[in-house]
């Protein structure tokens, strides 16, 4: 019975004390605190970056609430836990996002890893404060800075397998449109080269219909050809960004407010990150077999 009490809690994996309490000035929740396999390889992470919809805004359904003790999540206090909704806390509204679904799908492929999810999107943030140095005043927060603290910090356990991005409803105008794939093709090669990680595969999503056509108060159809614009930037980053992959958003609804995907939708994105980013694994591993 002892035994089974402890396998029940699992052992803390306390590191970094406080670099999320400081970045994001919000108490943690206590969860079941877990210890990662000893082995770095064995320990997958990817790093979870932009905005609301990442983050997650999904109102939870039971399904959310069933974790699997094979993901698990960098929490805000820099300790490894089992994941549960929400697995993000950029603010108290955070809910379901497609990060929990995407770790199931990924520990589901291959049962002798250990996911490891590192929550960094933070809602509101246009991509201009995805770049050193930037603050965002909306969180008081370092949005690009904290993200890089919390992997390094993360990678110290393990292996950065992937990156994946889900960001631009901030950057659906005329100026931040004509000018995302640059800053999104800026902001990739910053990361694989801040983490040291020239080749590690990076995923973005679209962003759904329902933000770029909406219905007016009279009923009247409105279209936001910014939005569209920068869905075409993010598919068109495939031509010229290597180990890169996008996912649509097609088929997805939003929670009631045109702007946050629904639970259903958020984890449908999330098996669409799974697969993409599987996708892009497999191309790599037979680059590597090529060359040997």
């Amino acid at each position: 019975m002892k035994c089974a009490a402890i396998l029940l809690v699992t052992l803390a994996f306390v590191v970094g004390g406080g670099l999320g309490l400081r970045a994001q000035g919000l108490k943690p929740k206590v969860l079941n605190q877990a210890k990662p396999p000893i082995r770095k390889e064995k320990f997958q992470l990817y790093l979870l970056v932009g905005q609301s919809n990442m983050a997650g805004r999904g109102y939870p359904e039971a399904q959310d609430t069933v974790p699997d003790r094979r993901v698990l999540r960098l929490n805000q206090a820099g300790a490894w836990e089992i994941a549960k909704e929400p697995i993000h806390f950029d603010k108290p509204v955070a809910g379901v996002g497609p990060g929990l679904a995407f770790g199931k799908a990924m520990a589901a492929q291959d049962t002798s890893v250990v996911i490891g999810l590192i929550p960094c999107a933070v809602g509101g943030s246009g991509i201009a404060v995805w770049q050193p140095g930037a603050y965002y005043e909306a969180t008081k927060t370092n949005p690009y800075d904290d993200a890089i603290a919390r992997a390094k910090l993360a990678m110290q356990a393990g292996t950065l397998k992937g990156i994946i991005w889900h960001q631009g409803e901030t950057d659906s105008n005329p100026e931040g449109s004509n000018v995302y794939a640059q800053k999104l093709t800026e902001l990739i090669a910053r990361f694989r080269h801040d983490l040291a990680t020239p080749n590690v595969p990076f995923i973005a999503g679209q962003l759904p219909e329902f933000q770029f056509v909406k219905l007016d108060s009279a009923g009247r159809r409105q279209v936001n050809e910014a939005a569209i614009r920068v869905n075409r930037s993010v598919a068109q980053l495939k031509k010229s960004v290597p180990n890169y992959a996008y996912v649509t958003a097609e088929s997805t609804k939003d929670r009631g407010d045109q702007l946050h995907f629904d639970a259903a939708s958020a984890r449908l994105m999330g098996r669409r990150y799974a697969a993409a980013m599987l996708g892009l694994l497999k191309k790599a591993r037979r680059h590597v077999t090529r060359t040997l």
